[in-house]
């Protein structure tokens, strides 16, 4: 049993029912409760492309998940909190999480159905959902943690993304969450990957509070490598013709091997992650929705 009840699919009036194992919708089983989709910043192609480039062991996405595991447990209000992953795609950061909290109910939430499937399949027993999270369906006030990582760049109305996630938190609920920093290297990587924008910090920290969220971390991931990496892409972007290269793949490969890119990010992740960093590749934020009368 999940600890909320969960809203009837589609035009139906049956209530889907956890057993566990699978979502039970009258006399039917699922292990993906389908509500709703939305193609337009990310597809199954781009999954692919994504991951087929970096997979799950990039040193920047290693440093990104052990950066959010550890912001969760230093958040989590409870060991048996509900937490939610959006945009979970293939499970990789579900699989830490299970594995750290296994008293917590462990939820993921995607656009795409294809990863959520074959997550299914390989991690029984988790409840995983597919909703656009401008439309999620999700009780208000039920979920104690959300993880978002690399997500918020690929929904148009991101405003309205995040009020619909600081309505799905309980009071005290946090949000971990980290998108692509410094809109001036927006460029043909972005494009390829359907972001509709990278975040200078303090525009992103200005709609978090703005969606009601108190701040209680700013940060960078990526900060050792940014002067490099910003002479990289403003390169591309000004003196390079990649529009229609394979630039995700290209990039993403390059980097992936490279041994002063692991240093890097293993020196930032051992040595660094306490601080506030000033500027990176992406920005980092921990935010809360605060208990009713708790001061600002």
């Amino acid at each position: 049993m999940l600890p909320f009840d969960l809203p009837p699919v589609n035009a139906s009036s049956l209530v889907p029912k956890w057993d566990g194992r699978f979502f039970v919708v009258g006399d039917q089983k699922t292990a993906v409760l389908e509500y709703s989709e939305n193609s337009v910043g990310w597809s199954d192609d781009l999954r692919t492309l994504h991951e087929d480039s970096i997979g799950n062991r990039h040193p920047i996405d290693i440093a990104s998940r052990k950066d959010a595991l550890g912001q969760v447990r230093q958040f989590l209000p409870s060991q048996r909190s509900v937490i939610l992953e959006i945009g979970c795609s293939s499970g990789y950061f579900i699989r830490e999480l299970v594995a750290s909290f296994p008293e917590a109910v462990v939820m993921g939430a995607d656009v795409v159905r294809q990863p959520l499937d074959r997550l299914a399949q390989e991690m029984p027993g988790i409840p995983l959902f597919r909703f656009d999270l401008l439309r999620c369906p999700l009780p208000r006030q039920s979920i104690d943690v959300i993880v978002m990582l690399n997500v918020l760049e690929h929904i148009d109305h991101d405003l309205g993304a995040l009020q619909k996630v600081f309505d799905l938190l309980k009071p005290g609920g946090i949000l971990v969450i980290e998108v692509p920093a410094s809109p001036m290297l927006y460029g043909a990587y972005d494009i390829q990957l359907r972001h509709f924008r990278r975040y200078a910090a303090g525009e992103f920290f200005a709609k978090l509070k703005k969606a009601g969220f108190s701040i209680y971390r700013k940060s960078h991931l990526g900060f050792v490598l940014f002067p490099a990496f910003a002479i990289v892409k403003l390169w591309d972007k000004f003196f390079s013709s990649q529009q229609h290269k394979p630039v995700v793949s290209q990039q993403a490969g390059s980097t992936s091997h490279n041994p002063l890119v692991r240093w890097a990010f293993a020196f930032e992740s051992t040595y660094l992650s306490g601080l506030s960093l000033p500027f990176g590749i992406r920005v980092l934020a921990v935010a809360g929705k605060q208990k009713q009368g708790a001061a600002a």
